[in-house]
This record gives structure tokens, sequence and C-alpha cells, in this order.
């Protein structure tokens, strides 16, 4: 059982946490990149792909502050 902060075991991440991942999706969501998941290991490729998600959701901070002015 993976908790949010086990690390995923491939060679492709070595030693990125779920929420690594889950914050490299978001992020890359944010900078209007495609949408790339891990295709090695599928617990990672859902917390990225869980990341982009909410990454289209929601706005940066830095864009959200600009709005507001």
């Amino acid at each position: 059982m993976l908790t949010m902060n086990q690390t995923t075991n491939n060679t492709f991440n070595s030693g990125m946490t779920d929420e690594d991942w889950f914050n490299l999706g978001k992020s890359d969501a944010w900078a209007g990149k495609p949408k790339v998941p891990p295709e090695q290991d599928s617990q990672a490729a859902s917390m990225y792909e869980l990341g982009y998600s909410e990454g289209e959701i929601k706005h940066p901070p830095t864009e959200a502050k600009q709005a507001d002015r």
C-alpha cells in the first residue's frame, strides 16, 4: 500500500514521491505544457494525472495575484 509520501520504484522518476508527481502534473498544466505522465509506473501516472487535472481547474497563485490588480 502506498501513502502520499512513499516513493514509487521506477527508473524514470528515481526517488520522486507521489506528491512530487502530483505537483509536477499541476505545474505542467499551469505552464500550458502537454500532459506527459510517466509510462513505466501506473501509480506515478495516476498522481500526475490528478495534479494535471487540478492544475487545469485552478490557476497558479501568480496568475491569481495578477488578475486581482
